[in-house]
């Protein structure tokens, strides 16, 4: 909001961004890999044994577009936790806890699982949830054991690592990345504490089949959910400048060192490709024969921005 202040102040912000975003008639249906088909029915199979589901979900971009409904409806009557990941990125000004409630989400933990912040509110909220509920044919045992489940790239793996750091003072359990797929099957029990004893199951990330519209496809990929050759590095760009402009979010300004916003990708990109040395070789065929000549990547420089906000290095942003 200081840019934005700023800005206006300097006369320098135009008088006007697109009110609508042209998504050209995409079809969603090809963001869906047909991996996780088999992943869902993996973790179906793995609730039988399930005391209680972690959804771990992100906070800082989508905290209510793309939650898989197949994965709602896979809960069943078991207990049910909400994890919202990457609170420290999101837009404080963007509260989604009364929708949240409004979709019946009771049992909310808002977490930064890389610095362990409120991560240790998880295993006492899962504790009282399983005491307090039925345990079907597990009644006889002591242990519990949950099933982490979300769309990709959300931080369910970091949870889990977090949660062992924290409880066992053990290090990385599973993997971690920046890339949806990271986790390509449902893993072994992985214990997260003493006591309660308490085991965690990984799941790969399962989008749903079908994303409902293509603006919560496009939240999603921004958020590394879906990979990004499978939408386009260049429409994710531009629509994440639509975003930032339609919610007076001008920390990219300040970053590339901007005279003013933009409302098209072309002059954005051009700009970063040109600051951050994002050229390539190119062989151009002349009358005299091949010449090399050196010229702007514009996919380089999209890929750029879509990092950025990724990092936090765009401002808070929450896409919902």
């Amino acid at each position: 909001m200081r840019v934005w202040a700023a800005l206006r102040a300097a006369g320098t912000v135009p008088g006007g961004f697109r009110e609508r975003f042209d998504f050209g008639g995409r079809d969603v249906a090809s963001w869906f890999p047909r991996h996780m088909a088999k992943g869902l029915r993996q973790m179906r199979l793995a609730l039988r044994r399930a005391d209680c589901l972690v959804e771990v979900h992100d906070r800082r971009h989508i905290p209510l577009s793309g939650r898989n409904p197949a994965l709602l409806e896979a809960l069943g009557i078991r207990p049910h936790v909400l994890v919202l990941n990457k609170m420290d990125l999101a837009d404080p000004r963007r509260q989604p806890v009364s929708q949240l409630r409004q979709q019946g989400c009771s049992h909310v933990v808002f977490t930064d699982c890389q610095h362990d912040v409120n991560v240790k509110k998880v295993v006492p909220m899962v504790a009282r949830l399983v005491a307090d509920g039925p345990r079907y044919h597990r009644a006889e045992s002591s242990e519990h054991n949950i099933l982490v489940i979300g769309v990709p790239n959300v931080g369910k793996s970091s949870l889990i690592n977090s949660l062992r750091r924290l409880h066992l003072k053990k290090g990385k359990a599973t993997a971690v990345g920046g890339e949806p797929g990271i986790t390509k099957a449902v893993l072994s029990r992985i214990q997260v504490c003493e006591k309660p004893l308490m085991y965690l199951v990984d799941t790969p990330g399962v989008l749903p089949p079908r994303l409902g519209d293509v603006e919560t496809g496009m939240k999603l990929a921004l958020c590394g959910a879906i990979h990004d050759h499978l939408v386009g590095e260049d429409v994710m760009a531009d629509y994440l400048l639509y975003t930032l402009n339609k919610q007076q979010q001008f920390g990219y300004v300040q970053r590339y060192g901007l005279g003013q916003p933009c409302d098209h990708i072309e002059p954005l990109l051009k700009h970063v490709a040109l600051t951050q040395g994002r050229t390539q070789k190119v062989k151009v065929l002349t009358g005299t024969g091949n010449v090399n000549m050196m010229m702007l990547n514009y996919p380089a420089a999209a890929y750029e921005f879509l990092r950025d906000f990724r990092a936090g290095r765009l401002g808070r942003v929450t896409l919902d």
